[in-house]
């Protein structure tokens, strides 16, 4: 993640669930928040309702794969927590990227680009 930062503290997390915006779909919450910098932080969270240890991770990389990959389309500035819900255990990487990009559309939060001919 070139353009982002981790949230890593539990004070950061709290701060972005109390004064964020959030949207749900079936396998992903997000919590938005403007930051008043030029990076990005995310922050995942999995919790033991996903499943055991192995299926947490699993879950974790797919979101922060799913959110590698499609950085550059994110606007600058806001700090994201993704929450995952125990559904997000049994599906794909395409599944959780869909799930991402639909809640980042929600939030209006990915740039728009125009193509001229």
């Amino acid at each position: 993640m070139k353009f982002s930062e981790s949230l890593k503290k539990n004070h950061q997390f709290r701060f972005v669930y109390q004064n964020g915006k959030s949207y749900a779909n079936k396998y992903l919450v997000m919590y938005v928040k403007e930051n008043g910098t030029e990076r990005n932080r995310i922050g995942i969270s999995v919790s033991k309702k996903v499943g055991n240890s192995v299926v947490r991770h699993r879950v974790t990389r797919l979101v922060r794969e799913s959110y590698r990959l499609h950085e550059a389309v994110f606007n600058s500035g806001l700090d994201i927590v993704v929450v995952a819900r125990p559904s997000a255990a049994s599906v794909g990487y395409n599944e959780i990227e869909n799930s991402l990009l639909h809640l980042a559309k929600l939030h209006h939060i990915i740039k728009v680009f125009f193509y001229l001919d």
